[in-house]
């Protein structure tokens, strides 16, 4: 028999790797990540602007997109957001929310959130080998085979159980690859098709001047295409659109799809021009939209309604065309950013592979999925983070 010294070799230091080493620390079980960063964490230290945006009260089977809407649900009854908040706070980080059941560090520092589990698998004697880069995992009798290349030299270990937690695609110069899924391929394993996710949308031919020009300007919006709606604002960039809504709705939009954007949610733009114009009819439209937009913006509108006029001269045909353009705002991107400027991959690792319980590949035992590399993709605002943590804590419970 071969010998090992690990109940589990974790492939991937970030936020799923790291709380099953933690969780499986707790149940007095030897670990070691391999990190082919020189640091672990690299994604949770730059998530939300360096601020970490690590769970949200509100998380919900609803809040993800899955083959199998259905499979997240015992995980995420496993390790709460309650656990999330009590976990950390229990190491002394205590949350703030923001908007949307955003819950951020007080101190508004990732590395604390990084530090959290430093610390813990120090305290557990969890070994962590940075700038460890997995050439190879193969299964011999009951043990797994790892070869990762360290410090120039190609070294070998073997283990009963490895976790795949080595995220996606996104951000490449942070060290993503696909190398889960590529394990998941060798082992038979089914991959659902991935695509970038929360990432900004591009406009190209006839338009793109338009909202290139417009560059800077966030405005408040309801999203929405065939399937759902987001409220929250987009913002014009020099490629097209950006913003916490647009990144929503990126991931349920497809190429050749539109979108529909509500620039003035919640009220009736006709309703309140035609409430002016009974007290101030001279006044010119472009001068009223200013009280909803920038000038910049407003100015940008000319090509498309009569801003021109004074609202005592618009015409029926006028309305309408406000109407449609302010609360029917019709947008085919071209395409999306990719996934250097994607925050997550949309599918991955197929759920009928899987144990929804444990996260345990039904076809080779002791081999584990979790994090991004599953097909189970959040929304913004946090709920990654907490599918990592319960992914990363069902998996030590069964290691």
């Amino acid at each position: 028999m071969l010998e090992t010294k690990y109940d589990a070799v974790i492939i991937g230091g970030g936020a799923c790797g790291l709380m099953c080493a933690v969780q499986a620390g707790y149940l007095g079980k030897k670990t070691l990540i391999l990190e082919k960063n020189p640091q672990v964490g690299a994604k949770i230290l730059i998530s939300g602007g360096g601020r970490c945006n690590y769970t949200n009260y509100y998380t919900s089977a609803e809040n993800f997109i899955s083959e199998n809407e259905h499979f997240c649900k015992s995980a995420l009854s496993q390790w709460t957001v309650d656990d999330t908040i009590s976990f950390f706070e229990t190491y002394g980080i205590t949350g703030q929310e923001k908007t949307l059941g955003q819950l951020f560090p007080t101190s508004n520092k990732a590395k604390d959130i990084v530090e959290v589990f430093k610390q813990i698998c120090d305290d557990f004697g969890q070994d962590i080998y940075l700038n460890s880069n997995v050439l190879a995992i193969e299964k011999q009798d009951e043990l797994f085979k790892v070869s990762f290349e360290r410090n120039g030299k190609t070294e070998t270990l073997y283990s009963p159980k490895v976790v795949m937690a080595s995220g996606g695609l996104p951000i490449a110069k942070m060290g993503a690859t696909d190398f889960s899924l590529k394990i998941a391929k060798q082992f038979g394993l089914q991959v659902v098709q991935t695509a970038p996710a929360l990432v900004p949308l591009t406009i190209t031919g006839k338009d793109a001047d338009w909202f290139a020009h417009l560059s800077g300007n966030s405005i408040p919006a309801i999203v929405s295409n065939d399937e759902i709606s987001f409220e929250e604002n987009i913002l014009f960039t020099h490629w097209g659109l950006s913003g916490p809504a647009i990144l929503q709705i990126s991931s349920y939009w497809r190429p050749g799809q539109s979108i529909v954007i509500d620039l003035l949610p919640h009220q009736n733009i006709i309703e309140l021009i035609e409430q002016e114009r009974s007290v101030n009819g001279k006044k010119i439209l472009a001068n009223y939209l200013t009280l909803f937009y920038t000038r910049k913006f407003v100015d940008a509108l000319s090509d498309i309604i009569p801003t021109h006029k004074n609202l005592a001269s618009l015409t029926k045909d006028d309305f309408i065309t406000i109407n449609e353009f302010i609360h029917h705002f019709k947008v085919k991107p071209a395409g999306d950013k990719g996934y250097d400027k994607a925050e997550v991959m949309r599918g991955g690792v197929a759920t009928d592979e899987l144990s929804s319980k444990t996260l345990e590949a039904k076809k080779l035992p002791g081999l584990y999925f979790g994090g991004e590399c599953v097909d189970v993709t959040g929304w913004l605002g946090g709920y990654n983070f907490q599918w990592a943590w319960a992914s990363g804590y069902v998996i030590a419970q069964s290691i």
